[in-house]
């Protein structure tokens, strides 16, 4: 969430990054200001008032100790009608505070200066791309086919038993799902980054904290009769440990790395693009987060880039980096680096990994602090997959099919127990 202050001061360059994210309604800003004023003077009102009934209150019992009960009884008088009045002021206050909110809630992250213009991802940037040593048989077989033909994945049994988007892993395909997740982890470990095994549903403080809510609401499964939220990824339990945290300096970066599954409704998917494990209602991811002082979060980000570049070179993918635009943009993020992997076979690119600097839009909703030099400071958060499971496993068995069966890259082989799937 932008600060009222940071908007009112820097109005020219927030309609700017509004306008780059292709934004519909500029005119809120107007709005929050507008309220900002509204709820500024209600509050001078209501502190002169306030200040007012604290001074007459005083005054009334010299007025009694003095024995001026004719002029102790008008002060009294004053005294209830400024109470009336000073109540009426804080339900005034109360009202105008949550529209502020609400309007404030509704406005996204200003983009980084970085982040190109664009309206979809048709416009989002290639900055980076790696080709593995990949030479597909003829033929090949996209992954829904291969998991068939293997007994790996029964995409009709998770139908049965939950609905479409719902997959029951098998044999060495549950295995080597089991694999990817153990050896994220690790590596994630080995960089630093603290293993959290967190929550898996959410209540509503948490879901405004990372800014799911209300932005992504109609896009979480709603446990209604607990008012909780199943979560869409591991970043929002983790990074709500520290919601109305106040750090010290020396607490800072503060690395996290959680594994978890996903739930997202994904409302109004449907065609070949969602098929097989391109696009599921659950899926298995494991997460990296970051808390950092404000001139150490874009150094932070370049690390967390090279460590998923380095998880997806060690699997023999070959993958691109795109700078996303404005148009793509995720709500709270501040720039975004999205990582696809090929799939010869489908002849598409599948997105595995977001890397994003949210800077302060969290942390704001959040109240996450550190002290600096005696003052209170907005920390700022990043997050990053490393990686989501279904499409780095969908283009692993695609990518390493050969005619008689799947190889499986040497970093797994000490996790899976197994080199080859026929």
């Amino acid at each position: 969430m932008l600060q009222v202050a940071f908007i009112k001061d820097n109005k020219e360059k927030v309609l700017t990054g509004l306008k780059k994210r292709n934004f519909s309604r500029p005119e809120i800003i107007d709005e929050i200001i507008s309220l900002d004023e509204s709820r500024k003077k209600i509050q001078f009102d209501l502190d002169s008032q306030l200040a007012e009934i604290n001074n007459t209150s005083k005054e009334i019992g010299i007025l009694i100790k003095n024995g001026k009960k004719e002029e102790a009884e008008k002060a009294k008088s004053q005294t209830t009608y400024l109470k009336e009045s000073s109540k009426k002021l804080q339900q005034e206050l109360s009202e105008i505070e949550e529209k502020l909110k609400k309007s404030l809630y509704e406005v996204p992250n200003i983009p980084n200066d970085k982040v190109p213009f664009g309206t979809s991802e048709a416009d989002n940037l290639e900055i980076f791309k790696y080709t593995a040593n990949e030479n597909l048989i003829a033929n090949a077989l996209p992954h829904w086919d291969l998991v068939k033909k293997y007994d790996l994945i029964d995409f009709e049994l998770g139908v049965k038993i939950t609905g479409a988007g719902f997959p029951v892993y098998k044999g060495k395909g549950a295995r080597l799902q089991r694999s990817l997740s153990q050896y994220f982890l690790d590596k994630n470990s080995e960089a630093g980054y603290t293993e959290i095994v967190p929550p898996f549903v959410v209540n509503e403080a948490s879901g405004y904290g990372t800014g799911q809510l209300p932005d992504k609401e109609g896009q979480m499964y709603y446990v209604n009769e607990d008012n909780l939220y199943l979560i869409p990824t591991s970043e929002v339990p983790v990074t709500n440990i520290f919601r109305e945290e106040l750090l010290n300096a020396e607490q800072l970066p503060v690395k996290l790395t959680a594994y978890s599954p996903c739930f997202r409704r994904e409302a109004g998917s449907y065609g070949k693009d969602v098929r097989g494990l391109n696009r599921l209602h659950q899926f298995e991811k494991v997460e990296i987060v970051r808390i950092e002082r404000p001139e150490d979060s874009y150094q932070a980000l370049d690390e967390m880039i090279e460590h998923v570049k380095s998880l997806l070179e060690s699997l023999q993918l070959t993958y691109r980096i795109l700078r996303l635009c404005g148009g793509d943009l995720g709500f709270a993020s501040a720039i975004t680096y999205d990582f696809e992997v090929w799939s010869a076979a489908q002849e598409r690119w599948l997105e595995v990994s977001s890397v994003s600097n949210f800077e302060t839009f969290q942390t704001n909703r959040l109240k996450l602090r550190y002290k600096k030099e005696g003052k209170n400071q907005l920390c700022h958060t990043l997050n990053g997959s490393s990686l989501a499971l279904p499409r780095v496993l969908a283009a692993l068995l695609e990518n390493h099919q050969t005619e008689n069966g799947i190889n499986i890259p040497e970093v797994l082989v000490p996790y899976t127990g197994f080199n080859f799937i026929n």
